[in-house]
C-alpha cells in the first residue's frame, strides 16, 4: 500500500460529513485520518465521520439525503445506505444578489454571425423542413435527402444545410389543450430561431396540427423564406417530393444572400445542458460553465438554465439569486407543478438519476441537482420562461423543460438560444441542429475515451487549474464557435434527430 501518496480527494465544504474520491479508494488507505474501510470508486463518496442513522448527509454543504442506516467513517456512501429524503428548503436572503455588473460597451467581446432582417443573431445559416405531423416525418426526410444528393447546396456555400426537423405528435391530440400550445410555440420557436434562414413546412393534411391554424396564429404567410406544403393536397408523396425541393431551390438563393458580420457578445443567447453527469460534474465541468455563464452575463448575452427534474432540490439556490418576486413565484409555481406531475403518474422526483448518473457516483436528485445548478454560476437569476416560449430577458433565466436532453434542449431552442454547451461526465453522445452544441468533459479518462466527440476537457480542473482559468476556455471557445468554427458534434454530423419536441398529455 503506498502511504507516501494517497488517493486523491476533495471535501467541498467545511460542513460536509462526506469526501468525493478524486481517485479510486482502495481499503486501508487513509483519507484525512480516517482509515478506508470499502472499496470506493474515483468521483463517489466516503464517509469522513459517523453518520448516525436517519442523520442528513451532506455535500456541497447541503443535503443530499439521508443515513438509512449507521454509516461508519470510512465507508463508501451510496445507494446501499443513503435514501432520498425531502427536506424545508429555505433560501438564505443574505445570499440574495440584486444587480448585475454589465461591462461598458468598449470593453465587451464580439463574434462574428449573421444579422437577420429581424435584428437578431445568428451563430448558423440552415434551412429548416419542418413537419406538422410524424405522418409527414418521412417525406421531409425524402425532400431533405433529395436535396442533398441533387448538389444544389454546393452552390450556395453561405449555406451550412437542410434539417428535417421532424417529430413523433401532431394528430390524436387535444387541439385545445397544453400538449397542443407546447408543440405550437415550439415550432414557431424553430421557424423562427436566428439560425434558421428559411423554412419549409409539410403535413398530411388531416391531422390535428392543422398548418393553416397554426399559420394563422402568428400571422404567418408565404414568402421567399416560408413555404408550407400538405401531401394530400398537393397528390401524394413523389409529388410532394418534387414540389418540396422546388421550394427549396427558390429559397436557397435568398438564404445565402447573407454574411458574417461583427456582432456584440450580448447578443448570444446560451443554453446549459447536462447528460450523463457524475461525481465530478458539480466539481470541474458545470462550474467551470457556471464561470463562463457570469463572463457572458458580463458582455450582456444571456444563459438559459433548465431541466426543472434537475434542479429539483437546490431550487432554494437559485431563489436566493432572483432578482424579482415574479421569478422567485414563477419558479416556485413550476416545482409545485412537476411534484403534482410525477405523483399523478405514480412516480417520483428521485427516478430522475440514471443508472449512468449512480455508477459515475451520484446517488440522489438532491446530490445531482447541486451540481447541475452549478452550470448558472453566481449571477442573479432574472426570468422563468415556460418551455419553449421566447426568451426576451439577458442574464440568467431559467426554463421549465424535463430533464430528458433532447427535450429540454429543443425547448432551449425553441426559445430562441443560437448556441448551446453541454456538460457530461458518462460520456453523451449529442448534438444539436440549428444551434452548435460544445461539449464539455467532466473527467480527463473519459474525455481521451471519447476525444471525437468531447470539445473540452475540463477534467483538468483535479490536476489543479482553476475554476476561473477554465471558464474563461470554454467563453472563449463558445466565441469560436459562434463564429463559424465547427464543433465536435458538428463535424460527425449530429443534430437532424434530436429535435424531440415535449408531448404533455394523453395521446388519444
Amino acid at each position: 500500500m503506498d502511504t507516501l501518496n494517497p488517493p486523491r480527494h476533495l471535501r467541498l465544504h467545511a460542513s460536509d460529513n462526506v469526501v468525493v474520491a478524486v481517485d479510486t479508494f482502495q481499503i486501508g488507505q487513509s483519507i484525512e485520518g480516517v482509515a478506508v474501510t470499502d472499496r470506493v470508486p474515483r468521483g463517489h463518496k466516503l464517509a469522513s465521520r459517523l453518520i448516525a442513522a436517519g442523520e442528513p448527509v451532506r455535500k456541497f454543504g447541503q443535503i443530499i439525503g439521508s443515513a438509512s442506516k449507521r454509516i461508519e467513517p470510512g465507508e463508501w456512501v451510496h445507494e446501499h445506505n443513503l435514501n432520498y429524503s425531502d427536506f424545508v428548503r429555505e433560501p438564505d436572503a443574505a445570499h440574495a444578489i440584486y444587480a448585475n455588473g454589465i461591462l461598458p460597451a468598449h470593453e465587451r467581446a464580439t463574434f462574428e454571425g449573421f444579422r437577420r432582417a429581424n435584428g437578431r443573431a445568428g451563430t448558423r445559416n440552415y434551412i429548416g423542413v419542418l413537419t406538422s405531423v410524424n405522418c409527414s416525418a418521412s417525406v421531409a426526410r425524402f425532400i431533405a435527402e433529395a436535396v442533398q444528393k441533387s448538389g444544389l447546396l454546393d452552390d450556395y456555400p453561405m449555406v451550412d444545410g437542410i434539417i428535417p426537423l421532424v417529430h413523433g405528435g401532431g394528430c390524436a391530440l387535444d387541439v385545445k389543450g397544453e400538449g397542443y400550445e407546447v408543440l405550437k410555440r415550439t415550432q414557431w420557436g424553430y421557424a423562427t430561431n436566428p439560425n434558421i434562414a428559411a423554412v419549409l413546412m409539410v403535413g398530411l393534411g388531416c391531422e390535428g396540427f392543422q398548418i393553416g391554424r397554426w399559420k394563422e396564429a402568428y400571422n404567418i404567410v408565404e414568402s421567399d423564406t416560408f413555404r408550407s406544403l400538405t401531401i394530400q393536397e398537393v397528390g401524394g408523396t413523389r409529388k410532394t417530393m418534387e414540389a418540396g425541393v422546388a421550394a427549396v431551390r427558390d429559397m436557397l438563393p435568398v438564404a445565402a444572400n447573407v454574411k458574417r458580420e461583427t456582432i456584440p457578445a450580448s447578443e448570444l443567447m446560451l443554453a446549459l445542458q447536462c447528460g450523463g453527469s457524475d461525481g465530478y460534474s458539480g466539481i470541474t465541468a458545470n462550474p467551470a460553465l457556471g464561470a463562463a455563464v457570469d463572463l457572458l452575463v458580463q458582455q450582456g448575452g444571456t444563459a438559459i438554465l433548465s431541466e426543472t427534474p434537475e434542479i429539483y432540490g437546490a431550487e432554494h439556490l437559485l431563489i436566493e439569486r432572483a432578482s424579482n418576486p415574479e421569478a422567485v413565484q414563477r419558479l416556485q409555481a413550476v416545482i409545485a407543478w412537476w411534484e403534482d406531475y410525477t405523483a399523478r403518474n405514480k412516480m417520483e422526483m428521485n427516478n430522475n438519476p440514471s443508472p449512468g448518473n449512480k455508477a459515475g457516483g451520484l446517488t440522489t436528485i438532491l446530490e445531482k441537482s447541486l451540481g447541475a445548478v452549478a452550470k448558472s454560476g453566481t449571477t442573479p437569476l432574472e426570468a422563468v420562461y415556460g418551455y419553449a416560449e421566447p426568451v426576451t430577458a439577458h442574464g440568467l433565466v431559467f426554463m421549465d423543460t424535463p430533464g430528458y436532453d433532447p427535450v429540454s434542449a429543443t425547448g432551449q431552442v425553441a426559445g430562441g438560444a443560437n448556441v448551446l454547451a453541454f456538460t457530461t461526465g458518462r460520456g453523451s453522445a449529442y448534438g444539436c441542429k440549428p444551434t452548435p452544441s460544445i461539449k464539455l468533459a467532466t473527467n480527463t479518462p473519459m474525455y481521451n475515451q471519447m476525444i471525437e466527440d468531447m470539445d473540452i476537457n475540463c477534467g483538468d480542473v483535479l490536476d489543479g487549474v482553476s475554476i476561473e482559468d477554465k471558464g474563461r476556455e470554454i467563453f472563449e471557445r463558445i466565441l469560436k464557435v459562434a463564429s463559424g468554427e465547427r464543433s465536435k458534434s458538428e463535424e460527425l454530423g449530429y443534430g437532424d434527430a434530436e429535435f424531440v419536441p415535449w408531448q404533455i398529455g394523453a395521446t388519444m
